[in-house]
């Protein structure tokens, strides 16, 4: 490569104007070029351009790529990896450094797909998003099952092929995305984010057929493998072919082969069920039977024991024996209830003799001054000349005293 000669004045030049010359000497004499080399002393500006060099054995180059070319990578670039940058060769006046402004960046012998998903791989699983642990089992019996994949493609027609022909019941809700191409990524996931929100399935099967790495990326897409990751419904990644393995497939709860692989983990065939519970059916009639077989054995030994076979005497015993006690409570309480009528009758006798209307009945009287109703105990209580109110057994007498004797009494 020869740059055509060129006549400049005799100077002086200032440290600027000779600068500028350079960079029109060297901007102008090459071209567009694509520089392979290992990057080294990387640095991303918080203002989102990268800085670098390009070394090899030898020599090294100055390198910027600013972010609107920066933001199109597919890849991270990290010290030490080898690259193949395309960009024109500038000189940055300020430090009078020749520099190479990159417009594109491509790994060198590894493809630049490949390696942003070993890339994303490293980092998702250091996260913990592959661990095993975290995985759930898939329901048994799932009454319905939602579908994430392309409503035109084979994989959409082998799910719903198999799962009708295994368990008709089952209920099937697709939600078509595309599963290839610019915004498929964001398309798969958003449906996975529909489906916990709104979709009221057992599981979800998320794939497509098989392609090429570049057809299948939108499965290897970080929002795809956070999106089954935060899925509160066990996902099965269904993508591709057997031989075809994708990030979706190391986040989902359980990976499948393919699609029609997928219908089959799912839904159980209906004939393998009804084995299933015709053999659980026959367990349990031969458990019932040897019960029920124990408990009769038992209740022979129990019959033919001792205490068993004297079980009626026993009975009787105790029946005569009741009998007895019962004699026994009638006799005490006859004789218990005579002496208390007894008692109660000598008691009545003492409170009847302390009646004042027994004590009238047999002749005595109660004499009461007529104007106050005091009762009268002494001659000398009562004035001569006043009234008294003599109460008899039956009846009572107005009195006038005519006198009065202080010493006849009965006392």
């Amino acid at each position: 490569m020869e740059a055509s000669p060129r006549t400049f004045p005799a100077g002086p030049y200032s440290v600027a104007e000779i600068t500028r010359l350079v960079r029109e000497v060297l901007e102008g004499a090459i071209p567009v070029v694509w520089v392979k080399g290992e990057v080294s002393n990387f640095t991303l500006h918080t203002s989102g351009h990268m800085y670098f060099s390009l070394k090899d054995e030898t020599a090294q180059l100055r390198c910027v790529m600013f972010r609107s070319a920066n933001s199109k990578l597919s890849f991270g670039v990290e010290n030490g990896m080898s690259v193949e940058a395309r960009g024109e060769i500038t000189v940055y006046e300020r430090s009078g450094q020749y520099q190479l402004c990159v417009f594109e960046m491509i790994p060198a012998g590894l493809g630049s797909l490949q390696l942003a998903l070993e890339q994303l791989k490293k980092k998702l699983s250091k996260e913990g998003l592959f661990d095993e642990a975290r995985k759930r089992p898939l329901p048994p019996y799932p009454t319905r099952v939602g579908v994430v994949t392309s409503p035109t493609g084979a994989a959409v027609r082998d799910i719903v092929r198999i799962i009708r022909k295994r368990q008709p019941a089952v209920e099937i809700i697709l939600r078509p995305v595309r599963v290839q191409g610019e915004g498929a990524a964001q398309e798969i996931a958003l449906a996975v984010e529909e489906f916990n929100r709104f979709g009221d399935v057992d599981v979800l099967i998320v794939g497509r057929g098989g392609g090429s790495l570049e057809d299948l990326w939108a499965f290897n897409a970080e929002v795809v493998a956070r999106a089954i990751f935060a899925s509160r419904i066990p996902v099965v990644s269904a993508v591709g072919h057997e031989i075809d393995f994708t990030v979706s497939d190391l986040v989902a709860d359980v990976r499948a082969p393919t699609p029609s692989g997928a219908a089959q983990m799912v839904v159980r065939d209906r004939s393998d069920v009804a084995r299933e519970v015709l053999g659980l059916a026959r367990g349990l009639a031969s458990g019932v039977r040897n019960k029920v077989s124990s408990l009769r054995r038992e209740i022979e030994r129990t019959r033919s024991r001792y205490a068993f076979a004297r079980a009626p005497d026993i009975v009787r015993q105790r029946v005569q024996r009741l009998d007895e006690v019962s004699r026994r409570l009638q006799t005490s309480g006859s004789r218990i209830a005579t002496e208390r009528r007894q008692l109660l009758d000598s008691q009545a006798g003492r409170l009847r003799a302390l009646d004042p209307a027994e004590v009238l009945r047999r002749g005595y009287a109660v004499c009461r001054r007529e104007a106050t109703g005091e009762v009268l105990r002494e001659a000398s209580a009562s004035l001569v000349r006043q009234r008294v109110r003599v109460e008899l057994y039956r009846g009572s007498l107005r009195c006038n005293v005519e006198g009065v004797s202080e010493n006849e009494g009965l006392a």
